[in-house]
């Protein structure tokens, strides 16, 4: 297949979090690749994702895109079809945003990557729709059901599905009646050691959005009189640092190596949201640190209950409390090594090498694998 055009849709590049990594991976096995996006902040983005040649759709010249895209979320259904990508053998959309809705070639292969359907339209809707002002909620009634006969349809333009967990291509199933093969996204391991060594705190890490439940940790803590530190920039940032009492310092957005540290250093990771997948606690095992975790989500698929870390049910502080001194007294089963051995499964090679096994299935070509190092497709 070395002779094939690829094109790669992601639906914004505006920082380097899971999305982009799964997009990064994607560049890497696909070197001469198109991608299209609806726009892009350069700064921070990876140099394997800027040396391809990248069109954005109309939405990066309307008036302050990088602050309004969300609210220009209805126009990007019509965004998405006027982008031209007559002549591509293969199409590999990243949704998490609109992606998925191109219009490709009848030859053409389209496989979407799926890391969930769009959560402020179905999953989260209405908690998204509750935090908004009554003009705004108003507006986002009519909006949203327009977005979801559209998301529905374009749905049907995709040949194969692949979902980010077993937990997405349930969504999947429900909001689509599609069927998806689950390829687990990419986690750098191998920036990672299992560490031993333990400064008595605990850690929470990651965007700090209202969903992901950071304030149950906060209280939790603050509760118990226990050290905790939070890494992470957003929305919620000043708000939680309104509830840190003494023993909580809430670091604001950090370099990777000062999160790395802290992973090595922390007691456990505490999670307390439910996520699509999670990579932030991957990346807390592979550094050997248990986590303690809503169990609900993503987690579900990649902690081990009682091994590499605890589970509570409810999304409570006195759930929380309750399982964070059932960890001090007794702790998990697998020691930091074991810990950062389970988290391998779910590195960069793993990713790769199902997804080059996904997409050469369906362009009817036989497998073939490069090492784990360097798997492109040029063997196909």
């Amino acid at each position: 297949m070395d002779n094939i055009k690829v094109a790669l849709v992601h639906y914004w590049i505006l920082s380097m979090r899971g999305g982009e990594k799964v997009l990064e991976n994607l560049c890497q096995l696909f070197p001469n690749a198109d991608i299209y996006t609806h726009l892009i902040a350069p700064d921070g983005i990876s140099e394997e994702i800027l040396r391809h040649k990248i069109t954005t759709t109309f939405i990066s010249k309307l008036p302050f895109p990088h602050r309004y895209y969300k609210q220009y979320l209805p126009l990007m259904p019509l965004a998405l079809e006027a982008l031209d990508l007559h002549g591509y053998d293969l199409v590999v959309s990243s949704e998490s945003g609109p992606a998925k809705g191109v219009i490709v070639s009848p030859e053409a292969v389209h496989i979407c990557y799926c890391h969930s359907p769009m959560r402020y339209i179905w999953n989260m809707y209405h908690d998204y729709r509750s935090g908004m002002g009554s003009l705004t909620r108003a507006a986002m009634v009519p909006m949203c059901h327009y977005l979801r006969m559209w998301d529905t349809t374009s749905a049907q333009r995709v040949d194969q599905f692949v979902a980010n967990s077993r937990n997405v291509s349930r969504r999947i199933a429900r909001y689509y009646g599609r069927n998806a093969k689950v390829v687990y996204p990419p986690v750098e391991t191998k920036d990672f050691e299992a560490s031993a060594q333990d400064d008595d705190f605990y850690l929470v890490a990651g965007q700090l959005v209202p969903y992901k439940r950071f304030d149950l940790a906060v209280q939790a803590c603050n509760r118990l009189g226990r050290r905790l530190v939070v890494i992470g920039a957003g929305e919620q940032l000043e708000h939680l640092r309104s509830l840190a009492g003494p023993t909580v310092e809430v670091m604001g957005a950090q370099p990777f190596a000062v999160l790395r540290e802290h992973y090595a250093r922390c007691t456990a990771l505490l999670f307390p949201g439910e996520e699509d997948f999670g990579i932030v606690p991957v990346e807390a095992m592979s550094s050997g640190k248990p986590v303690i975790a809503l169990g609900r989500g993503g987690a579900l698929e990649t902690v081990l209950n009682g091994a590499t870390g605890l589970f509570f049910q409810e999304p409570e502080v006195d759930q929380l409390i309750e399982a964070i001194l059932h960890f001090e007294r007794y702790g998990v089963a697998f020691g930091p090594g074991q810990i950062a051995a389970h988290a391998e499964q779910f590195n960069t090679a793993a990713f790769r090498q199902q997804m080059l096994e996904i997409i050469n299935a369906a362009m009817g070509q036989p497998v073939a694998l490069g090492d784990a190092d360097n798997q492109r497709l040029r063997a196909c």
